[in-house]
């Protein structure tokens, strides 16, 4: 705030009407009658007291004017101050509206914040949800095709075995026939179809002779027959065979009777000189089990 200058009142005129009166004054007392009559005193009285108060008006009134400016630059001063707090609750107020505007956009983003994390954990549920179904659809399908390839290995399997059953009854009628070509030939027919076999894991089961019977590896063609302690094979009836080193079907065996199990193999009654099957393989080979 700028500084004020008091303004200065001419002094001069009142010094010299001030001069005057007292010249009145003595000019009165020099010059009356004396002594000084009543009227004279007054007269001189008068005259003193003029020029005192023309001495002490222009203090006064210079008084009394930096009376009113530091009143004036008081009230300046309190107006001013006023001005600022109004300035400033004026800021308070905007301040507490943006404050108030702030404050409702928070609540706004915090509702959609919240909206939103609501649909992501709808949205997820759902996902799992169809995730699982489909997962579960998945293994279904895949159940099925296991089930059916299955289904598929098992016939593929009986019918193999059902096949090289054929071909080792075929072999054993050329066996008794005691023809060593045909023998031969089909010898390694058989040896060909049973390497073909032994790579996808299907292994023939055959029993020698007068191997001790066994229970897990063995089986005769009477299954509800039960064989004697100690007894021994005679001959293969059937093929048995074991997948991937699971046994899928024991071998059919014919036992070695007492007596002939003390004596000498010899050539099987079953053989006939017209190289056909005997009847007991046939009914073996139409019975066997897969």
């Amino acid at each position: 705030m700028t500084e004020r200058t008091v303004p200065q009142l001419a002094k001069w005129p009142f010094l010299l009407g001030d001069a005057l009166m007292l010249c009145v004054a003595v000019w009165i007392i020099l010059h009356g009658e004396q002594p000084l009559g009543l009227g004279s005193i007054v007269g001189c009285v008068a005259a003193t007291a003029i020029g005192v108060w023309l001495v002490v008006t222009p203090f006064l009134l210079e008084y009394r004017a930096t009376v009113r400016l530091l009143e004036t630059d008081t009230l300046t001063s309190t107006l001013a101050q006023i001005q600022t707090l109004e300035q400033l609750g004026a800021h308070i107020a905007r301040a507490t509206a943006q404050w108030q505007a702030v404050q409702e956009q928070a609540t706004k983003t915090t509702a959609t914040a919240q909206q939103i994390a609501e649909r992501m954990t709808a949205e997820a549920k759902d996902f799992c949800a169809f995730l699982e179904k489909a997962n579960d659809t998945e293994k279904a399908h895949l159940g099925l095709e296991v089930e059916k390839l299955r289904r598929a290995e098992a016939d593929w399997l009986q019918l193999t075995i059902r096949l090289l059953d054929h071909v080792y009854a075929l072999h054993q009628a050329g066996a008794r026939s005691g023809q060593p070509n045909l023998i031969a030939q089909l010898a390694q027919f058989q040896n060909a179809c049973r390497d073909i076999v032994r790579r996808v894991g299907l292994v023939p089961l055959i029993a020698n002779p007068t191997d001790p019977y066994d229970e897990k590896l063995h089986q005769l063609v009477e299954s509800e027959a039960t064989p004697p302690a100690g007894a021994r094979v005679a001959e293969t009836l059937a093929t048995g065979y074991t997948y991937q080193g699971r046994l899928v079907r024991r071998a059919v065996v014919a036992l070695l009777s007492d007596e002939a199990s003390s004596q000498p193999s010899e050539p099987s009654p079953s053989e006939t000189e017209s190289g056909e099957v005997a009847p007991a393989s046939r009914s073996a080979q139409a019975s066997l089990p897969v």
